[in-house]
This record gives C-alpha cells, sequence and structure tokens, in this order.
C-alpha cells in the first residue's frame, strides 16, 4: 500500500522526536564544542602553531619547538609572553585574547605544558652551560661578531641563496630570534648548536652577541632592494 507524503513527513518528524536528531544519519559524533573550552595540546598546537613551525613540531619555516635545546633554553615565563604578546621583529603574532588573539591564558599554558610533555628532555644540553637565552640590547661589538661569522658561519651560510646576511632575510627575523638559532640550531635544517661550530669548541656568550650584534648591523630600511630589472 502506497503512503501519503505527508504520512511519511509526519512519521519522520516522530521519530525525529522520539529518538534525538542526535541518531540521524550525518549528525556529528562528538559534541560540540566553544573554541574557549578547547584544552588538547594537539587540537590547540595544529590550530595555532602548526603553520610556522611543522605539523610535528619541526620542519616549518618558524624555530623549531620539537627541539629538546629549545625547549630548555627558554623558560614558561618567556613561551607565555611570546605565545600571548608575539614576538617584535618577526612573523610572530600575538595570540591572547587580551592582545588580539583567539587563545585564553589557560590555552596558552595548556601548549606550553604540551611542548614540555613532547618535546623537552632531561640534560638536553649535556650536563654544559648554553649562552644566556636574551640578546643584550648594548654590548655587542659588529666588527668581531662579522671575524666571528667568517670563522663560524660563513661555511655554510654562503652564496646569494643561503645567505643570512641578505637583508630580505634579515628583515623577517629579530635579533633575539637570530640568537636562539644559534644557541639552539636548527637540528631539523641540519644547523649545529653553539658547541658543534668550528673550529673546534663551543661558541662563547660573547661570540654569540657579536654575531648577533653584527648580523642586525646588517639590515636596511628598504629591504630587497634595487629590485632587478625586467626588460
Amino acid at each position: 500500500m502506497r503512503i501519503p507524503p505527508l504520512v511519511a513527513v509526519t512519521c519522520a518528524l516522530a521519530v525525529c522526536m522520539l529518538t534525538g536528531c542526535k541518531s540521524l544519519p550525518g549528525y556529528p559524533k562528538h559534541e560540540w564544542q566553544p573554541p574557549q573550552d578547547q584544552m588538547n595540546f594537539h587540537a590547540l598546537y595544529k590550530q595555532n602553531c602548526a603553520a610556522c613551525h611543522g605539523e610535528t613540531g619541526q620542519g616549518g619555516m618558524a624555530i623549531p619547538l620539537a627541539n629538546p635545546e629549545f625547549q630548555a633554553l627558554v623558560d614558561d615565563q618567556t613561551l607565555q609572553q611570546i605565545i600571548s604578546g608575539g614576538m617584535p621583529g618577526t612573523m610572530m603574532t600575538a595570540f591572547a585574547e587580551k592582545d588580539g588573539g583567539t587563545l585564553t591564558d589557560p590555552q596558552v599554558n595548556a601548549i606550553i605544558a604540551g611542548m614540555r610533555k613532547e618535546w623537552a628532555k632531561p640534560n638536553a644540553f649535556g650536563g654544559m652551560t648554553p649562552p644566556a637565552y636574551e640578546q643584550p640590547a648594548t654590548g655587542g661589538d659588529a666588527e668581531k661578531g662579522r671575524q666571528d661569522y667568517i670563522t663560524y658561519c660563513v661555511s655554510c651560510h654562503e652564496g646569494p641563496h643561503d645567505s643570512i646576511t641578505n637583508s630580505s632575510f634579515l628583515a623577517l627575523i629579530s635579533n633575539q630570534a637570530l640568537r636562539t638559532i644559534i644557541i639552539a640550531g636548527r637540528p631539523d635544517l641540519g644547523q649545529p648548536d653553539w658547541r658543534n661550530d668550528k673550529p673546534g669548541h663551543p661558541l662563547t656568550d660573547q661570540e654569540v652577541t657579536d654575531i648577533v650584534t653584527y648580523l642586525g648591523s646588517l639590515r636596511v630600511a628598504s629591504p630587497g632592494q634595487p629590485y632587478p630589472s625586467h626588460p
């Protein structure tokens, strides 16, 4: 017997009322969660960090967070400041709600705790004391830094495509970020940390300061110019 359309619709509505819409095909299997209530590290990292720092904390265009030496070098308070308020002189923007971002303070803390759990390792520096994290505003010698750069860095960072003295590159990175990379290295790119630079002894705190001062002195007001001419 053919069921009239109106009766079929009425029956479907009755089933929905009795069993609930959640049982219907295609309905999401997980409860919706307001963005501010998300506290899962992996979800927060994927949504906010992975695009720049890599899906697994490395291999991205920004500092690899999965580097145990980075995790050992930077304390929680500094990470909170960077995640919340951004990092001046770089592409790292503010993520905290109070600074125009979308993350609550508990979410920022959840990201830090997750990074520590996933990527921090005991004795990451092998018992050695690294140079200080913070690049001093004064006290660096650009000329000595140039000499140290030639001694320790130029063998890898030479040529038009590999040189970190390129003005366009320096326009996108701060002195503090340069110092962090020199100390912690970029193992995802094969760059050694401060201990493994030539000619066989770790860089001193002053040498790191001088190299960063030298690189900072190469920044120009109009990076990338003069622009190449085209016929």
